[in-house]
């Protein structure tokens, strides 16, 4: 019995000894999934992480991307589409050519750029780059009679500049392909100096003298801080009238589009209307105005106000019977401060159909109907700083397969926005 109890005690023994084992391995197995299932927490795989980053770049393939990515995701707005980079400074001005095709923009850092826009789109545009004189920078552009001529104020110490701006005269008998490529090169055509003494140009518009008498040629207002108001022939450079508005200090100046009415707002309670053909001075006294715009036919203006309202007039009255122009609507501006306050509008730009007025106040852009005043569309910070100007193209571009009118935006974060209008709903 002796041998079998040892057998028996033996066979107990190894069992112990296996089972042991199995067990020990068993938990060091279920320590080491419980690790790995913890592991990713606390060090998260750097694949996975990655992989969202992967995301945004899918949409910057698509053809109407041209920020960067940082940009890309700051583009929050729908109608949003673009933007033209490459300023190095404050955007103080710009404006389209007559074909909606070119669009000139000045800038703080002494260049002027006229941007190529074959297709609002575009990941990228070709400019022309125009170097204004030294020590001055550009403050704001009109194009003359074509989209190869443009006017430029240049702003120095002694006083404020206009430049005009064309293309080179081809030499003859260059029949060089790579120089045909190529945008041309600008000379200056035309130069004044210290045409507001010294005081600083706020507006520059142009618009063609197509009403009554008028020759079909380019006519340009520069709007001074001051009082006054010049008239140019565009292509010559030619002094055309002077005019002195009374009031205090100018906020700004604008022509109509076909070339009849020049419109001033300033300090005072007076929106002065000039008829330019018969030389006429109308008044329509109101909070102070900040600023104007004209409608695409030249007949009626529509103005802001401190007080808080937007007014619609009709100016296509009869003047050489002394006949004021008459208010057609008059609409709440649709902002207002913390304490409830009615603000006012910085800049207004009417569309090429007359529905859809885009109107800013700092870095806020709105578009709004002007049959009903109502707000049609906000984006809250267009831009990172103050929007310094605004306009619509005067005729639809590309936008892929599309057609769209493109309103475009400047400010002093050094960017130039366009933006796809919002529809009109009844």
């Amino acid at each position: 019995m002796d041998p079998i109890l040892a057998a028996a005690a033996l066979s107990a023994v190894l069992g112990a000894v296996i089972a042991f084992v199995f067990f020990k391995s068993y938990i060091l197995k279920q320590r080491s999934n419980v690790q790995a299932i913890s592991e990713p927490e606390l060090h998260p795989d750097p694949k996975k992480t990655s992989k969202p980053q992967h995301v945004p770049k899918k949409y910057h393939s698509k053809p109407h991307s041209h920020a960067s990515d940082k940009d890309q995701s700051k583009r929050h707005h729908p109608l949003d589409l673009n933007t033209l980079k490459g300023h190095a400074d404050s955007v103080t001005g710009m404006c389209f050519s007559s074909d909606g095709r070119n669009l000139a923009t000045a800038c703080a850092d002494g260049v002027v750029r006229v941007f190529k826009l074959d297709d609002a789109s575009s990941k990228s545009f070709k400019f022309l780059r125009i170097n204004v004189p030294l020590g001055g920078h550009a403050v704001a552009v009109a194009f003359a009679d074509d989209s190869s001529s443009i006017v430029v104020a240049s702003q120095t110490l002694t006083g404020c500049s206009l430049y005009m701006y064309g293309e080179e005269n081809p030499k003859k008998g260059s029949t060089d392909s790579n120089q045909q490529s190529k945008l041309p090169l600008p000379q200056v055509k035309w130069e004044h100096h210290k045409i507001h003494d010294k005081q600083a140009i706020l507006t520059l518009t142009g618009a063609t003298a197509s009403y009554g008498t008028g020759d079909g040629s380019t006519i340009i207002a520069s709007c001074s801080e001051g009082t006054d108001i010049l008239l140019w022939h565009g292509r010559t450079g030619k002094v055309l009238g002077h005019v002195d508005t009374n009031q205090l200090k100018n906020t700004m100046a604008t022509i109509s589009p076909n070339g009849r009415f020049l419109a001033a707002a300033a300090f005072t309670a007076d929106v002065k209307i000039w008829e330019i053909v018969y030389a006429k001075d109308g008044s329509v006294k109101e909070s102070a105005v900040t600023w104007l715009c004209f409608s695409p036919n030249s007949e009626q203006i529509i103005t802001t106000s401190k007080d808080g309202s937007i007014r619609v007039w009709n100016i296509n009255v009869r003047y050489h019977l002394s006949e004021d122009p008459k208010t057609l609507k008059v609409f709440p501006i649709p902002l207002h401060d913390p304490s409830g306050s009615a603000l006012h509008y910085d800049r207004l730009s009417l569309s090429p159909d007359g529905k859809i007025l885009a109107a800013t106040r700092g870095p806020t852009l709105q578009w709004l109907c002007l049959e009903t005043g109502k707000v049609l569309d906000t984006a809250e910070k267009a831009h990172d700083g103050d929007i310094t100007w605004i306009t619509w193209s005067p005729k639809t571009m590309p936008l892929g397969n599309e057609q769209v009118v493109i309103l475009a935006t400047a400010s002093v974060d050094k960017k130039v926005k366009m933006w796809a209008a919002p529809s009109v709903t009844s």
